[in-house]
């Protein structure tokens, strides 16, 4: 099994608006195109010890990024050192904080923001700093990068949703407005990321509460979606769906060698030859 892989970490959003507000999402799962999952989120339920989960497969408690504030390079062996270090290719358009978790912290936005080395984990990455930066810029950055470098692994990772949640709360109509038009703004890119021969996984860090914020064991803090899109994904439900296991599935899927712990339901059965 080698594919080419792209994830897309759609910040703050959480499964019960995921579950009804992502319309075009959902319609490429009613055309037999993908698959609609949840799970719960790892604790604290918060933006950069998740990444470092989703990117890793390490909890919070076991990676030491356990709150936001904490500003340095991971310790961790993550996705993008697996794909680089096996000779694959790796990009992100993503917020600046994956910029500190994988390439240099802290960050700074003159020497930072756009990066091009391909003796780093991150061979191409354009970072953003504002919460508020438009999701259809950050899918045409991201687009742009896949254009350019043709990378083997890229990294989505969008913060409006979040931004609104934080603002508004949620359970308001700006929050679930805000999850409609990254929707919209996928649907410009993700159709032809397929038709590339991307496998491609969209889902989200953690969730937000009434209360504009996230951290704790709510269901609305903690719950997220999980999309799957591709031939490589398995078309069938997965129960009990673990976030430290996506890392380890996606390194499955790109071919790579690893000793992470994968979900392996997720994934399609390998076809045995006639």
């Amino acid at each position: 099994m080698s594919h080419r892989v792209i994830l897309v970490v759609l910040d703050g959003l959480n499964h019960a608006v995921g579950q009804h507000a992502m319309g075009h999402l959902h319609a490429l799962c009613e055309a037999g195109r993908g698959h609609y999952h949840s799970l719960d989120c790892e604790l604290p339920a918060m933006s950069r010890p998740l990444y470092e989960c989703l990117l890793t497969g390490d909890r919070p408690v076991d990676s030491g990024v356990v709150h936001n504030q904490v500003v340095r390079r991971s310790t961790g062996q993550s996705l993008f050192d697996l794909a680089a270090a096996q000779g694959r290719a790796t990009a992100a358009a993503a917020y600046h904080w994956i910029s500190e978790l994988y390439l240099a912290a802290p960050f700074d936005r003159t020497r930072h923001r756009f990066h091009e080395d391909p003796e780093t984990a991150i061979h191409a990455g354009l970072f953003y700093w504002q919460d508020h930066y438009p999701d259809d810029h950050l899918f045409s950055d991201a687009e742009a990068l896949r254009r350019r470098h043709d990378p083997d692994f890229l990294l989505v990772h969008s913060m409006n949703i979040d931004d609104t949640g934080h603002r508004h709360g949620g359970d308001s109509p700006q929050y679930r407005n805000a999850a409609r038009h990254a929707d919209i703004a996928l649907a410009d890119y993700l159709p032809g990321w397929l038709a590339a021969g991307y496998q491609v996984m969209v889902t989200a860090d953690h969730g937000m509460n009434a209360d504009r914020s996230h951290s704790g064991t709510l269901a609305e803090e903690r719950r997220v979606p999980l999309w799957t899109f591709g031939e490589a994904f398995a078309q069938r439900p997965v129960e009990r769906l673990e976030q430290t296991r996506l890392c380890g599935t996606l390194a499955t899927l790109l071919g790579l060698d690893h000793a992470k712990p994968a979900q392996a339901e997720l994934l399609a059965e390998p076809e045995v030859p006639a």
